[in-house]
């Protein structure tokens, strides 16, 4: 089996809040709008940002839990330079995040800071300065 992510599939409790946050607020352009169900965004050429609603969601694959605290992973967003993390955190909590961790300079070279979109999944805003950094950009 190759090794590939190929969707990325957040299940989100208001399909119209994420569609405000990711669509209206961050700009990204929508790939497929199935109304009420799921919206899906391109954000690499073969990887695709599924936001599916928790009622659908719950009718295919069951129950959906949530809880307290950060969720057990994050989504990254790459940028090339350090200034850009900065840019992009306050792009993204103009646009209706919740600011989790302001962008700081990293023991490890690089900057960053999170970001919650409306059901609190987090995303790292990072500028990497290693070679799988820049392999993303």
């Amino acid at each position: 089996m190759d090794p590939r992510l190929s969707f990325v599939t957040l299940v989100v409790r208001d399909l119209e809040a994420s569609r405000a946050f990711y669509v209206d607020g961050l700009g990204w352009p929508v790939a497929l709008d199935a109304p009420g169900e799921v919206l899906m965004i391109r954000v690499a050429d073969r990887v695709v940002l599924s936001l599916w609603c928790e009622a659908s969601a719950r009718e295919e694959i069951g129950p959906v839990a949530r809880g307290e605290g950060a969720p057990p992973f994050t989504l990254a967003h790459n940028v090339p330079e350090p200034d850009d993390v900065d840019r992009v955190v306050a792009l993204a909590v103009a646009a209706g995040a919740t600011l989790v961790g302001a962008p700081v300079t990293r023991d490890w070279g690089g900057r960053s800071g999170y970001v919650g979109d409306p059901d609190g999944f987090l995303w790292e805003i990072a500028y990497n300065p290693g070679p799988v950094g820049r392999s993303v950009l």
